[in-house]
């Protein structure tokens, strides 16, 4: 994704899914929307997710109650991608996984990572 990036000429934002994961509820969900909000003044660029399956794990997966604060990020993320979809801003989201099976349905479908290499 760096290389991509660099030939590209484009910023690139580097995280991974366990850097939202945060013992506060609500730390996590404050720092995706700075993320995406960093990265639309910076468009057009690419923002890279490693580990997308500590963030982006199947709901229903979960201890019901257990993570309220990895849901409410998650949450988050798709959204900001929706915004993304709508505004056409420039900014293109690409994660990483070994595990794409128990990512949420929500992750995978079109207009979000869509796509699978």
């Amino acid at each position: 994704a760096r290389v991509m990036a660099a030939q590209a000429g484009v910023p690139f934002f580097y995280c991974s899914g366990s850097d939202f994961v945060e013992l506060f509820v609500g730390r996590g969900a404050a720092r995706m929307r700075a993320l995406f909000k960093e990265a639309a003044a910076a468009a057009p660029c690419l923002i890279f997710v490693d580990e997308l399956d500590a963030l982006g794990k199947q709901r229903s997966l979960r201890l019901s109650g257990a993570n309220d604060e990895v849901e409410q990020t998650l949450n988050q993320m798709l959204a900001c991608m929706d915004g993304l979809e709508t505004s056409n801003n420039g900014v293109v989201v690409m994660g990483a996984t070994n595990r794409y099976e128990i990512l949420d349905p929500a992750l995978t479908r079109p207009g979000r990572f869509d796509r699978l290499v």
